[in-house]
């Protein structure tokens, strides 16, 4: 489809045919969420759950992908400005003009009292956790209203699903409502696929102006060029000051359960409203960052799939590590490797029930997922715990900005990657110290895994950035077993728990850190390295050390090794105008080819780094809070981070990616101790 036929007030779209990645706000309900750019268009958009086929990816296919766009004209003289309602998930972008201020808030419904979580058997789920709402009521709506705020505004919208990732036919009708209430518009839309049907409703808002002026809601059926699968429908709707129309597609099945009225309309974007101000009022942090740490708790929270407690590592799947490139993931399942992070933050920052759910998926999964030949637990796993998850790629899909192929499901799900096991130690041992103590059965599960930490520590892996390439040595994992086994002994020491192999456990835990600073230390380059046979190649991933207190701070192995990675790459280090690559990529084969952007997460790790060192070395504070400032300066307009940052500063990859979020409000915790006279959090 020619750009010059999409709808694009910003103007962003005209020389791709995409949106850049930064211009998107995210919504959702803890089932699934939505991506809505700046231009009024949902471009993706997967239902009802996170890992569920896409309705709307356009922003994997300009032509084919679908899409839901509620935009001024194409042509209008517009300025835009999207930000989130106050303490809110509620997203409002607004179009200002010479001859009118249009608003558009979108949001998933949320009832405004959120009950405790009661875990319940589920035979379709591994593990299920059930959410009692109020009145046993979680309205599964996307919710968008438009309204003139002053003067008059001309609001094109159009819907055009793709079903199962654009590959399932669809039937597009308008149905006329015979009982319409309260605002209620006289036709609604029905897509019905083989897998999946949903019903489009729209409610109008008069205003003051009364029944005879209100604003009219015609649908035609139409189909974008390129399109093969199915229709659309389109409107063009005259708003006048005070006036609104509302939209809200829903599941067909549910069409006779409740009319959508204007009213409803207004109760439900209240409730929404109360139950994220009531939500993000349990933050304990206090500090000089408050904005955009809230605002990435805020996103975190989204990420989390409630009925299990599961957190996805990104609502999306697909999107590029580079334009043109083959580095493209789906990232909508739950990481061991998140773990670690997660309790840490949930816990410190006020926000127990969360902590407490997750907690439970992954003992869970510590319970019921490792292989009981050879004790190995997945990497990863669904957001209901199932770990068949099979790579496909979607080869009809342009991919964005033609960056091929798509795929979903991930095949690095039974990778061999060894540093897990040091997360999620260190997950449980957090969650005794800032949580609830575990129990005496959890213990068991600890100690069996300890015990099997012990056989497997000297195996080579693919580690954390899940290489596709030869098996080595690698430093992280190394240092992540170390942290399985130090958690292990503190834990049992903590609690007093039977420990029959304690003294094993200290020997071999021993043993790693003296085969890690032999083997994993290049003399010459006074740094640690990325694996014993890569003894040459710098790793980012080593910045961990401190931060699972592995060394200390201000140990001058790591000082080097911090001094290295600051160093431009063109000089051997991996720091560029203040964010930081992985690995060298010209240097270092990792199987999957081509290049990447800095990582966000990385980035956090040195500030962290930084700070901590700079509890001991002064001169290394003020860069952290430097680097920092500049960190927050590669976020989108509403603090979202991606997985990545090109050259050129736009994001990449997957956004908004948990990890990312993790290690900026896990930075800004301990850089505003640090400053404030107050050491780094200690083990």
């Amino acid at each position: 489809m020619p750009t010059d036929n999409i709808i694009d007030p910003t103007g962003f779209r005209k020389t791709t045919g995409y949106m850049p990645l930064e211009q998107y706000g995210l919504i959702g309900n803890m089932r699934t969420s939505a991506l809505v750019a700046t231009d009024g268009a949902i471009d993706m958009m997967c239902w009802p759950e996170f890992d569920s086929p896409s309705v709307f990816a356009r922003i994997l296919d300009k032509d084919k992908g679908g899409h839901f766009s509620i935009s001024p004209p194409k042509n209008a003289n517009l300025t835009t400005k999207q930000q989130y309602l106050p303490s809110n998930n509620i997203l409002q972008t607004r179009y200002l003009g010479e001859d009118g201020v249009m608003n558009l808030v979108d949001f998933f419904p949320r009832p405004a009292k959120a009950t405790s979580l009661v875990v319940v058997n589920d035979p379709k789920s591994v593990n299920s956790r059930q959410v009692t709402d109020p009145n046993n009521v979680l309205k599964k709506w996307l919710v968008r209203r438009v309204e003139c705020i002053r003067g008059e505004c001309e609001v094109d919208v159009e819907v055009f699903p793709a079903f199962n990732y654009a590959q399932d036919e669809h039937m597009t009708e308008i149905v006329n409502v015979k009982d319409s209430k309260n605002g209620e518009c006289g036709e609604t839309v029905e897509f019905k696929s083989k897998s999946l049907s949903l019903q489009l409703c729209a409610t109008v808002d008069c205003g003051e102006l009364g029944a005879s002026e209100c604003p009219e809601v015609k649908w035609e059926i139409f189909r974008p060029e390129g399109a093969t699968l199915g229709d659309g429908v389109r409107a063009q709707v005259i708003l006048k000051e005070g006036q609104g129309v509302s939209f809200v597609l829903r599941d067909l099945e549910e069409k006779h359960e409740e009319h959508i009225t204007t009213t409803s309309i207004e109760t439900v974007q209240k409730n929404t409203s109360t139950f994220w101000y009531n939500w993000i009022n349990q933050s304990k942090y206090k500090g000089r960052w408050r904005e955009v740490v809230n605002r990435s708790l805020m996103i975190l929270k989204l990420l989390v799939y409630e009925p299990t407690g599961a957190i996805v590592a990104a609502p999306t799947f697909s999107l590029p590590e580079d334009f043109g490139g083959g580095r493209n993931w789906d990232y909508r399942f739950s990481w061991v490797r998140d773990s670690s992070f997660t309790i840490y933050i949930l816990l410190r920052m006020g926000f127990s029930e969360e902590a407490e759910a997750y907690m439970s998926f992954i003992s869970d999964r510590l319970k019921h997922s490792r292989n009981k030949e050879t004790g190995a637990l997945p990497i990863m796993f669904s957001i209901r715990g199932e770990t068949d998850l099979p790579e496909i790629e979607l080869t009809h899909l342009d991919g964005h900005r033609s960056s091929r192929p798509v795929r979903i499901g991930n095949g690095a799900a039974f990778h061999k990657q060894l540093d897990i096991y040091g997360e999620l130690m260190d997950a449980i041992y957090l969650y005794n110290k800032y949580g609830k103590p575990v129990s005496y059965d959890q213990w068991c599960a600890v100690r069996e895994l300890t015990d099997y930490v012990c056989t497997i520590w000297e195996e080579p892996d693919m580690s954390i950035w899940e290489v596709r390439g030869q098996v080595q040595n690698f430093v992280y994992s190394k240092i992540m077993l170390w942290v399985a086994l130090d958690r292990a002994v503190r834990l049992a020491d903590k609690r007093c728990f039977p420990c029959p192999n304690r003294l094993k456990w200290l020997a071999v835990r021993d043993q790693i850190c003296d085969d890690v600073m032999q083997k994993g230390f290049n003399y010459e380059m006074n740094a640690f390295v990325q694996s014993y046979e890569s003894h040459d190649i710098l790793d980012a991933a080593t910045l961990i050390a401190p931060l699972v207190f592995f060394c200390a701070p201000n140990d001058p192995r790591f000082l080097g090794t911090l001094e290295q990675i600051l160093k431009a790459p063109e000089k051997g280090g991996l720091t560029s105008t203040g964010l930081v690559y992985r690995y060298n990529t010209g240097k270092f084969d990792d199987g999957v080819g081509g290049r990447e952007g800095a990582f966000s997460m990385v980035s956090f790790w040195l500030i962290e780094a930084l700070t901590r060192a700079g509890a001991y070395e002064k001169r290394y504070l003020p860069m952290a809070v430097n680097m920092f400032e500049s960190m927050l300066g590669f976020s989108n307009h509403l603090f979202m981070f991606s997985e990545e940052i090109a050259r050129t500063g736009e994001q990449l990859g997957n956004t908004p990616q948990a990890f990312s979020h993790l290690a900026m409000i896990s930075a800004a915790f301990n850089l505003d101790r640090v400053t404030s006279g107050v050491h780094a959090d200690s083990s």
